[in-house]
Parts: structure tokens; sequence; C-alpha cells
């Protein structure tokens, strides 16, 4: 087993397919398949399971993939202190639900970054496939929230999976409204203010269930509703049609303009915002100084940052 195997490895969980990683490194499939045979057989185990589909890492494959990252991770680091070498195109990829704070925190991450290459993704995503991804190993963690409505559910799919939530902080309901929006003077608003007004929410594709919704009271009847894939049209569409969303009220203006504002919903429920992770992995270097980043800049939004230790039994 070589160093240069093991980073194979990882291209390839990072890429999502052998296909990719190969063009990324600048090899041919063939070869590339054939390095991961080679790794497959010396360590006794399968490391990727292969279908019609493509392929995802197997349970060996994920505490295989832990080992390797700290392995790359530390003889990178020794390279450096010792050689002076350059290092290594930095690799690092997150699923979230559309949380302004999540994207702030990514931005803050790639700032801090001490290097002259990275290649890292942020997938702003549905409910179900942000699970899949961090189950699948196509990011190192995942933003969501929880709350009474959707816990069970939600829980009982993240043990089936090996995975694991973290909570970061509660957030009261708000709704995002216009700045223009006729109720925006309004210090708290009823939901049943907003009858009138188009209701947005994100389309959760063929996992359309009401317990993987980003809003919540999404078992509420609206009578005008309007789904979006993307944070950018929904913003749009709060402006032009003076709709709104319900959200966690943690609205960034740098990123999002003075366009959009946040407003207190009454209303008892709430939002216990996390991450999730996969169990049979650990985080990267990159992964923790994100989670680090994400809690800092939740603490400058007046929020009290949930700490493990303090989370109840």
């Amino acid at each position: 087993m070589t160093l240069q195997q093991l980073k194979y490895i990882l291209t390839i969980v990072s890429s999502g397919s052998i296909s990719e990683a190969a063009k990324k490194l600048y090899i041919s499939q063939p070869s590339l398949s054939s390095a991961v045979k080679e790794i497959e057989q010396e360590m006794g185990i399968e490391i990727f399971v292969r279908s019609s589909k493509g392929i995802v890492l197997s349970v060996d494959g994920a505490e295989f993939l832990s080992y390797a990252r700290q392995v790359v991770e530390q003889a990178e680091l020794l390279e450096q202190r010792y050689t002076n070498r350059k290092p290594s195109k930095k690799l690092f990829s997150i699923s979230t639900q559309h949380y302004a704070f999540s994207v702030q925190a990514f931005v803050s991450l790639l700032k801090e970054l001490n290097v002259d290459e990275y290649e890292c993704t942020l997938r702003e995503t549905r409910t179900y496939e942000i699970i899949e991804d961090v189950r699948h190993m196509r990011s190192e963690l995942g933003v969501l929230y929880l709350n009474d409505f959707n816990r069970k559910v939600i829980q009982k799919i993240l043990r089936d999976n090996e995975l694991r939530f973290h909570p970061l902080f509660v957030a009261e309901a708000h709704v995002f409204i216009s700045s223009e929006h006729p109720l925006a003077s309004k210090q708290m608003l009823r939901i049943e203010d907003l009858d009138d007004y188009p209701s947005l929410a994100f389309e959760q594709g063929e996992y359309n269930s009401f317990y993987f919704s980003e809003e919540i009271l999404s078992t509420r009847a609206h009578k005008k509703k309007i789904l979006v894939s993307d944070r950018a049209t929904l913003f749009n569409l709060l402006i032009g049609l003076n709709g709104y969303t319900i959200s966690s009220g943690v609205l960034n203006k740098d990123l999002n303009g003075e366009q959009i504002k946040s407003v207190r919903l009454h209303t008892e429920e709430n939002m216990q915002v996390g991450y999730i992770t996969n169990e049979k992995a650990s985080l990267s270097r990159l992964a923790k100084d994100y989670v680090r980043i994400l809690k800092s800049v939740i603490a400058d939004f007046g929020y009290p940052v949930i700490h493990e230790e303090d989370e109840p039994n």
C-alpha cells in the first residue's frame, strides 16, 4: 500500500465516481480501477460496492477511508515541515439545507485556508439527499434541523444509516419577507397574518414527505404555495410577489443584501439546527475547521451554541 493509493481513494470518494476521479488525477480509468483492486486485495476488504448506478463505500470502505484520510493528512504535515513541499490540493465537501450561515461559514473557511489550491464543494440540497450524501461520504457532514414534528422520523433514519446528529443551536421560528412587504413594519407575525400571501418552500423531489420539509408548520394548508429549488429564486419571489417563507431567522446581509427582512413568528415551534456525520468515519481537519467556524458564525448572530456535553440524555 502506498500513500498515492490512499490519495486515489480519497479522490474517488470526493469525486463520486472512478471516471471523474481519473480525470482529476490525469490517469486512465482502467489504471485507477486497477489501483483500487490492488489495495482491496492487499487489505483483504472491498472498499467500494459497485453497481449499475456507480460506486458507494462499503462498511469496511468507510472505516478504511477514515484511517486513510488521517494518514494522508499526517504525511502532508511531515512533508511540509521537513521538506517545505507545497501542500496538495485541499479537498472538502459539505451538504446543507438552504442556510445563509452555512454559506457564511464556508466562505470564512476558504478565506482562512493558506493554500494555493483547493477543491471544495458546497451542496445546498434536499433533506433526503443531505442524508444520502453523508451516508455515502460524498460529503463529510450535512447541516439540517430537527423539531418536535420530524425528530423521531429523521433520528430513526440517521440511526439506521449509522449517522449522528450534533446539535448546534435552537432557533425560534421567523419568516423571511421583502423589506417592502406590507407587513414588514411588524415586530411579530402570526401565521394567519400571512394567509393572503404566497408561501414559498424548498421542493424535496420524490422524497416530499412533510418530515423532510425545510420549513416548520409544513402540514398547514395554504391558499397560495410555490415550491422552489434554490435560495436565489426564493428570495426573488419573496420580493416580486410579496411572498414569505418560514426560517431560522439567521440572515446575512452581506450575502443577501438589504431587501430581505426576518420577522419573528408567533408559535411555540422551534428548530434545533445541527450537523450530521457518519459514525464510521472521522472528520478531516478541514471539516473540523468548518464546524469551528460554523459555531463562531452562529455565536456572532447571538445564538447560544450547544456544546455536545450539554446535550440532554
